[in-house]
């Protein structure tokens, strides 16, 4: 099978049953991270699970319903993407993705979903593409948001909820083909942002998945439990988080997250989600900055709530790729009497 390339370290390739093994041992990599937002049929504990689930695929693809591709990074297998459903007389096709956290922040999924996205529209006549997800699960709409999909709505308790809990619901986002051509042929100098390059196009992308990481560090909704400890992959050395608002304070990293620890995984604090809504990124060479809103949600001592605020995020491009710098926030009013420890992630 011919590979295809992503990026220079990266290539997108038919992921076959005999690659059962393989797949395992990602999976093995991938499984705390990713169980929490794909079927619990996809995540094979042992390798003749592996294989049914290859070979569910496999058996798609020969009725022409459906497919799977590997992302290898460096020659290792660390996600990949699928077509969950293919109708080409309907014209309609569901598109999906998984990912291990290692090869998070380098725009491969968004590169390996455009792949099979352009040859679905282009050359099999697909007139909408569909993508579901579980509305916490920000990486997942961030890069439907990259794709330029639309929110068609929610499917109401659509699906189980992860380990037995009440039923969650989906959002349903779609692109139809005009939209996908419109994006794929029209000036890159008529887009407000910085991707009039591939280059910078590449670097948008890395920054849009290193931003939904950090939202989705401090998540703790369906029991998950956070391990913030991880923040340092996604900042420098050395980088900082300020507090707006009436209780201004400066913190480094180790000061940040601790409080925030103890508080999402002591019951304190349950089905706590937050998620960016809108963004506008700057980049300029090997320095980026971007401002957007979020908002967020949770259980505090049984109590439900919500709130929204402003982040500014900056960007610095190391050799091993793009890292926060510094991140400053603000809640906004209605929140801003909460203490610093009712403010969890932001």
């Amino acid at each position: 099978m011919l590979a295809v390339s992503l990026t220079a370290e990266a290539e997108l390739r038919e992921l076959e049953p005999w690659r059962a093994e393989e797949f395992l041992a990602h999976l093995d990599r991938a499984r705390e991270h990713i169980a929490p937002w794909v079927p619990a049929s996809f995540v094979a504990s042992d390798l003749e699970q592996a294989r049914q689930v290859l070979q569910r695929y496999a058996d798609l693809r020969a009725r022409d319903g459906g497919g799977i591709w590997g992302i290898w990074l460096g020659g290792v297998l660390v996600g990949g993407v699928m077509f969950a459903s293919f109708d080409a007389a309907r014209g309609v096709c569901e598109v999906g993705c998984w990912l291990e956290p290692g090869a998070q922040g380098r725009g491969l999924i968004t590169r390996a979903v455009e792949r099979v996205v352009g040859w679905a529209v282009g050359e099999r006549g697909i007139a909408r593409v569909e993508w579901r997800t579980l509305p916490a699960n920000a990486r997942s709409i961030a890069v439907a948001k990259r794709l330029g999909m639309r929110l068609d709505g929610v499917l109401r308790q659509a699906v189980p909820g992860a380990g037995g809990g009440p039923r969650a619901d989906i959002e349903l986002w779609s692109l139809l083909a005009e939209e996908w051509q419109a994006r794929t042929t029209e000036p890159r100098t008529t887009e407000p942002r910085t991707t009039l390059t591939p280059e910078a196009g590449r670097d948008k992308g890395e920054i849009d998945e290193l931003t939904a990481a950090f939202y989705r560090l401090f998540g703790n909704a369906g029991g998950r439990v956070p391990d913030l400890a991880a923040i340092h992959d996604l900042f420098v050395p050395g980088g900082v988080i300020v507090q707006g608002g009436p209780r201004q304070a400066l913190h480094d990293l180790e000061a940040f997250i601790r409080p925030r620890q103890a508080l999402l995984t002591s019951g304190e604090l349950t089905d706590f989600t937050e998620a960016e809504t809108e963004e506008h990124t700057v980049i300029f060479g090997d320095v980026a900055q971007r401002l957007g809103r979020y908002t967020k949600r949770g259980v505090r001592d049984g109590v439900p709530f919500t709130g929204a605020g402003t982040k500014s995020m900056q960007f610095l491009k190391t050799p091993q790729g793009w890292r926060i710098a510094a991140m400053s926030w603000t809640d906004d009013p209605e929140q801003a009497g909460l203490s610093a420890a009712e403010r969890p992630a932001g």
